[in-house]
């Protein structure tokens, strides 16, 4: 089974795992990227996940998109969902934004 996790998380878990060993060079990359765009901690991050896959129209995987990117603005917000079949309405992309501006500090 698949599990979702966000770039904070991959961080924590790649760090963890370069204490029991030495990392592959691909891990070492990833954590370099993920140490560059990390902006929240863990926790804070699957808060915001968990809170959005309270929404009808939110899955995991774009929940922590949103998590990873934390945007600011609805043409961002559109711009993770573009792939999808369906738009979000304009209360949907108020409710993520607040719900990204809660935790963001």
């Amino acid at each position: 089974m698949e599990k979702y996790v966000t770039l904070s998380e991959v961080k924590k878990l790649l760090e963890k795992a370069g204490e029991e060993r030495d990392l592959t060079y691909e891990q070492r990359t990833a954590l370099q990227h993920a140490s560059g765009f990390v902006h929240l901690s863990p926790t804070k991050s699957r808060k915001i996940v968990k809170e959005l896959m309270k929404m009808e129209r939110i899955n995991e995987f774009y929940a922590c998109k949103v998590a990873d990117l934390l945007p600011t603005d609805p043409s961002e917000v559109r711009a993770i969902f573009m792939k999808e079949r369906f738009d979000l309405t304009e209360d949907e992309i108020a409710e993520i934004l607040g719900i990204v501006a809660k935790y963001r500090g």
